[in-house]
């Protein structure tokens, strides 16, 4: 990893199949306004791909959007660290979905505080796996 607060390339999950397999057999949990989809184990050789979607039913403007991903990504970015290190430990690995779920745009705040939660809740869900 070349920094502990980089998105590489190779961090984002853009495999069409992986994504079909996360929504079809994965699973997920909510902590309103983020849904978390994951599968485990996911065989690659990064310990988390991580990928972000918002519904265009709610946000119909792509510039609303492209907002709330780009927040979505900054903070996972941000906080993904202690959830690398288990995973990193236990030599398991994880691709995850965020997806935002609320009709109103959110702050950076609001955010940053639901995707430790949601970040917390997954490393849980792993150490009891």
């Amino acid at each position: 990893m070349a920094s502990a607060y980089s998105y590489q390339r190779t961090e984002k999950l853009k495999s069409r199949k992986t994504l079909d397999e996360i929504f079809s057999v994965g699973k997920s949990f909510s902590v309103f306004p983020l849904k978390l989809f994951y599968l485990l184990p996911a065989a690659d050789a990064k310990p988390v791909k991580a990928g972000v979607g918002v519904s265009a039913r709610n946000f119909p403007k792509a510039v609303d959007r492209n907002r709330i991903k780009r927040l979505l990504r900054e903070t996972y970015r941000l906080q993904k660290t202690s959830l690398y290190n288990s995973l990193v430990q236990k030599q398991k690995s994880v691709a995850v979905f965020l997806l935002y779920t609320g009709k109103e745009m959110p702050d950076y705040q609001l955010l940053d505080e639901k995707m430790k939660t949601v970040l917390t809740k997954l490393e849980t869900i792993i150490a009891g796996s």
